[in-house]
């Protein structure tokens, strides 16, 4: 299969601090691929890296086979990467129709065109009305986003995220800080999206890992530690003792 990103040697440091340690990792195009490891393992710094939100301290980072280590994060989402983020970054004020409007239209670079309304904006209005449907937000289309349930909120920023129509999604902790059911349905919908685009995402349930990963990856201390299908993860020795906590004895 081919590449859709990868790195060579990525690494990020904050003086003494070697938060990500010369990265050298390939994501597959259709992958749905989990990057995992304890707490302070470096997987946001990672995926800040691979989106351009910090700068890195050596390595590189490419899109296919074009090198963007020093491309900003707006170019990034031109050239189709997307993300979402461990804390929601949403319009409280703004309905759940009109926010992923909002993103269409800056896609399309209708940002400027101050004279059109968003009335006027009958295409992009279809479109987002789809992706709400498709993301089993389309009865809430009309709601303030600050009135949403929590995990729908997480819905209306992959909605958001969609909205760039992305060739590569990258999440982190879609589910964090809602029940197992909302994000059980997160996943779900997850699990709907077309091969085209190319999901990373960074997960702690190890339920939806291995239900939705088809390939995972365990960073450790900055570096990885070893990659592998789902049941080479489970089954490895090294996994269990520093990420599942089941150290080994003699």
């Amino acid at each position: 299969m081919s590449v859709a990103l990868r790195t060579e040697r990525l690494s990020r440091n904050w003086g003494a601090l070697q938060a990500v340690r010369e990265v050298s990792f390939a994501l597959e195009a259709g992958a749905r691929h989990a990057l995992i490891g304890p707490n302070g393992a470096g997987k946001t710094t990672l995926i800040n890296l691979l989106t351009g939100v910090v700068p890195p301290s050596g390595g590189d980072v490419f899109l296919g086979e074009h090198r963007i280590t020093q491309l900003p994060p707006h170019l990034r989402v031109k050239r189709g990467m997307s993300r979402t983020f461990q804390i929601n970054t949403l319009f409280p004020g703004l309905t759940v129709l009109e926010s992923v409007v909002l993103a269409i239209c800056e896609r399309e670079g209708l940002g400027a065109a101050w004279r059109r309304t968003v009335a006027r904006c009958t295409g992009e209005i279809a479109e987002a009305c789809q992706i709400l449907e498709d993301l089993h937000l389309g009865s809430e289309r009309n709601r303030l986003t600050r009135s949403l349930p929590y995990g729908q909120q997480r819905l209306l920023e992959i909605a958001i995220a969609l909205a760039t129509r992305p060739r590569i999604l990258l999440l982190d902790e879609p589910a964090a800080g809602i029940p197992a059911a909302e994000s059980a349905e997160i996943f779900s919908v997850l699990a709907r999206l077309p091969r085209a685009v190319t999901v990373l995402f960074i997960e702690h349930d190890m339920r939806l890992v291995f239900r939705f990963a088809e390939r995972i990856t365990v960073l450790v201390d900055g570096a990885i530690l070893v990659q592998g299908a789902p049941q080479q993860i489970a089954d490895d020795s090294r996994v269990r003792e520093v990420y599942l906590g089941e150290a080994q004895h003699g």
